[in-house]
Order: C-alpha cells, then sequence, then structure tokens
C-alpha cells in the first residue's frame, strides 16, 4: 500500500466569518494575503515532512473558495513541491480538464512537472464540481464529452514525438502540437480519475486507470466491483490492489482522547464542504435529466452507511459514526491500522490510500504529530500487509446476483458516495 498525505490548503480563519456559502460568492476582503502566506509556507514544511517520512503527496485545486487556496494547482504545488521534495509520488487528484479551455496548456504543464520532478507526477483528471462552473465560465451541459475530448488529446500530445499533429476535434482545435519538453516517463505519467457512477468506475476499469472514491464508505465495494468488471472484460485479467485508491481522514494519536480531538478537527473539512450557496449546487446540465428527476421524486438513495448499514450524514456525523462509517480512521496507531484493515477488506484491497492528515483547525504541531505518528507506527504496517487475492475479488464481483452490486440499491449509472460530483 502506499499512503498519499493531503490537504485542500485550507484559509480556515474566516471559517465561522461568511453568510452561509464558503465557495463561489465568499468575498476576497475576508482574505489576508499576509496569513494566506503563512499558511501557504506551514503546508509547504508539512509536505517536506512528508516526503522525509517516507510518504507521497496529493494535491487538489478549487476556485474562489476559503476551503481550499489552491486555485492553481500547477503554480501552488507541483512546481514548488516537483524541486523541493526528493522521493514522493506527487498525485494531482486533480485536473478539472472539463472546465479548462486550453487542454495544450495542460500537457504543456504536466509534462514539464513530470520533467523537473524526475518522472514522480501521477496526473489525475476530474469532472469538477457542480459550484465551481460559475467560477470556470463554463457551461455544463456535455462537460463529460468535453472532458475526455480533452483526455484523449493531452495523451495523443503527450505521447506523439516524431512530428507536429493537428486536432480538429468538437470542443478543441489546433493548427500545430508539440509538447516541449517531453514527458518523463513514458509512454506518460500515470492517469487516475475519481467517480461515484457505477457507469463510470466500468469506463475506468475498461481503460486501466486507478481510480479513487471519496468519502464513499460502506458504499465503496459496489464502486469497486463495477470497475473490476470493466477491467475484466477489458484486459482478461483481475485489477490489482494499485488500481484502487480511497480517500480517508486520518487522527491518530498516542493518547485515544487526543486522537478523538485531532479526528474531531479533520472532520471539520466535511462539516465545511456543505456550506455553499444553493444556486451554485446543481447548475442545469450538470446532473442528466435522469438523475435530476430522480432528485425530485426523492428517489436518490443516501451516500453514507456505516457497516452495519445506519444512514449518516456526512457534514453533521460524530467522530464515533465517520469511523463507522470507514470515513474517518481515527484512535490509537494500533486502532487506526486496524480499521484501515478492515475497511480493505470489505473493499476487496486498496493499495493507495489518500490520507487527510490534515483538515480544519488542526494546528501545525498537530499536523506533525499525526503525520510524524502514522508514518512511523502505522504505515509500515500497511505495507507488509497481504492484500486480498484479486482474482478470487474479481470472481465474485463476476458472480450473478453478487451483494455488492445491489449494494445501497444502487442503479446502474447512478452515483455513490461524496466523489459523486467530482466524476
Amino acid at each position: 500500500m502506499r499512503v498519499y498525505q493531503f490537504t485542500e490548503q485550507p484559509y480556515y480563519p474566516t471559517w465561522n466569518d461568511h453568510s452561509g456559502s464558503l465557495r463561489v460568492n465568499l468575498p476576497n476582503r475576508k482574505c489576508d494575503p499576509r496569513i494566506a502566506a503563512d499558511l501557504f509556507h506551514r503546508y509547504y514544511d508539512e509536505w517536506q515532512l512528508s516526503d522525509e517520512l517516507g510518504l507521497d503527496i496529493m494535491l487538489n485545486e478549487h476556485h474562489q473558495t476559503a476551503t481550499c487556496m489552491s486555485s492553481t494547482v500547477v503554480v501552488v504545488g507541483l512546481s514548488v513541491l516537483s524541486r523541493i521534495t526528493r522521493n514522493a509520488r506527487l498525485l494531482v487528484l486533480g485536473y478539472p480538464i472539463g472546465h479548462r479551455p486550453d487542454p495544450l496548456r495542460v500537457a504543456e504543464e504536466l509534462s514539464t512537472i513530470d520533467v523537473i520532478s524526475h518522472g514522480r507526477l501521477d496526473m489525475g483528471f476530474i469532472k469538477g464540481v457542480p459550484y465551481e462552473f460559475s467560477a470556470s465560465n463554463q457551461n455544463p451541459v456535455a462537460v463529460m464529452d468535453r472532458f475526455w475530448e480533452a483526455h484523449d488529446f493531452i495523451i495523443k500530445a503527450m505521447t506523439t514525438h516524431d512530428e507536429a499533429f493537428n486536432w480538429e476535434g468538437e470542443y478543441f482545435n489546433y493548427r500545430q502540437v508539440n509538447v516541449w519538453p517531453r514527458v518523463w516517463q513514458e509512454p506518460h505519467p500515470p492517469v487516475w480519475s475519481t467517480t461515484g457512477s457505477l457507469t463510470q468506475a466500468r469506463l475506468l476499469g475498461e481503460r486501466g486507470y486507478v481510480m479513487a472514491t471519496l468519502g464513499s464508505g460502506y458504499n465503496t465495494r459496489p464502486l469497486y466491483d463495477a470497475y473490476r468488471r470493466g477491467y475484466v472484460a477489458k484486459w482478461g485479467r483481475a485489477p490489482g490492489p494499485d488500481r484502487f485508491a480511497y480517500l480517508g481522514l486520518v487522527g491518530v494519536a498516542k493518547d485515544r482522547d487526543e486522537a478523538r480531538r485531532r479526528g474531531d478537527l479533520v472532520a471539520g473539512y466535511l462539516r465545511s464542504s456543505g456550506i455553499v450557496h444553493l444556486p451554485f449546487r446543481n447548475p442545469p446540465g450538470f446532473l442528466s435529466v435522469e438523475d435530476n428527476a430522480r432528485l425530485l421524486r426523492g428517489e436518490t438513495p443516501p451516500r453514507s452507511y456505516t457497516k452495519d448499514r445506519r444512514v449518516i450524514s456526512m457534514h453533521s456525523a460524530s467522530v464515533d459514526d465517520l469511523i463507522a462509517a470507514g470515513i474517518l480512521f481515527c484512535g490509537t496507531p494500533d486502532e487506526v491500522f486496524e480499521q484501515i484493515v478492515d475497511f480493505c477488506r470489505y473493499c476487496g484491497g486498496i493499495g493507495n490510500l489518500l490520507m487527510m492528515g490534515h483538515a480544519g483547525h488542526l494546528t501545525h504541531e498537530q499536523t506533525v504529530d499525526n503525520l510524524t505518528l502514522f508514518a512511523r507506527e502505522v504505515y509500515p504496517r500497511l505495507k507488509a500487509w497481504q492484500q486480498p487475492d484479486a482474482e478470487q475479488v474479481a470472481a465474485e464481483a463476476a458472480a450473478p446476483g453478487a451483494p455488492s452490486s445491489r449494494a445501497a440499491g444502487a442503479r446502474p449509472g447512478e452515483r455513490v458516495g461524496a466523489a459523486a460530483a467530482a466524476d
């Protein structure tokens, strides 16, 4: 198992000073650039510590929000970390290419980062969350068509080396494409994506990309099994655990009560993420007609369940309920190890843990201790742990009437978990 340290680089001083929305329309007057600068430098220090501890690093970007200051992930994270870290893989998850007007620039930026980092880039392409279409000035209609055309163009741009080519697509047109510098990793950096859709999960399996789910908890197995079915159908063998990634919040401490306090602070990420002005939450065209009709009829199943199938709300759940739902791994090192292993067994194997080791109002000192304790007392045991047999798990997923395919009452194409908005 690989572990990627993740923080959204929040500007949390203003989280309690808003008028019902932390995204899109929160005035930037509330951001003190001096405080923001200190926070950025703090996050760089914690990323460098992660590198020294043997952890990998995950970054993302969001726009016009106090929940995540990284509005230009290439500038804020990748360009700096590709130089000041030495060993950590640098995962951008994600890069919202469905919003980007210029995929050629994306190919150039990511190719350059791959070279500077000596081939440590993992590139995660995502659809993007609904409340950022206003910020990007894009049309939500047909965003997945734009996404896949941008993806196909970026991959072709990164893998064409002998002569320039032109591209005449439905959404993008280029007379001359010739990316300099060429990528370090051949044929291109590994591709990741997130999803909360069973249909999209199967498609990612057919492409063989690493699939990540975010906050899907005990709704994760049906997504993984949909991926497995697509992967087996295309490649004729079972996907290994390295094809699966899961984002979990982590709070670990020697003292159980202190661990709970840290878990509660990290859960501030979940509580802040739902503070969005209503008109931005579901722009017309973002969801399909069928999904919107289900929402209006109240037929969309709950997204978050505990292991014993109790419904919870991620935005207001207690620390204990978040642990029971597999969304937060929290406790002493032994407890956190056991929680992660138990969840991995349920999923049929997870090769990449995206660890939110900092969020909310967790202090620098608490974050340093959180990361250090995890890296020294939990991570070595996770690396040594034997993942479930991939072939057996895939056979179970393919069996008619497999329980995982019926979990949470999900229909084909229906979204599951917190990643639903970002697939």
